[in-house]
C-alpha cells in the first residue's frame, strides 16, 4: 500500500471513529432519556420491549490499597503483559 492509500485510510478511519462517537452521544442521550422516565422501577414493558434497568453490585479488590499494604505477596502474583497499540494521529 502506498503512503497516498495509507494516507486516505487514515482519513477515512478518522471520520468513521467521527461519526462512531456522534453515534455513541445520541445512544447515550436515549438511553439517559429512558432511565430518567423509568425513576426507581427496575422494570418497564414498552410494547414488544422489555427495558429493565436494575442496581447490580459487585465486588473487586482494591490493588492499589493491597500493593501498598502487601507488596511481598502482590509481587507474587503480578504479571507483566505486553501488546502493541494502535494510533492515528
Amino acid at each position: 500500500m502506498s503512503i497516498k492509500e495509507l494516507e486516505l485510510k487514515a482519513r477515512e478511519l478518522r471520520e468513521l471513529k467521527r461519526m462512531a462517537d456522534e453515534l455513541n452521544a445520541e445512544i447515550t442521550a436515549i438511553e439517559d432519556e429512558i432511565k430518567a422516565e423509568m425513576g426507581e422501577r427496575e422494570q418497564i414493558i414498552a410494547g414488544e420491549y422489555k427495558i429493565s434497568y436494575k442496581h447490580i453490585t459487585s465486588e473487586r479488590i482494591d490493588t492499589k490499597r493491597f500493593k501498598a499494604n502487601h507488596p511481598d505477596i502482590a509481587a507474587l502474583y503480578t504479571v507483566s503483559s505486553t501488546y502493541r497499540r494502535f494510533l492515528v494521529a
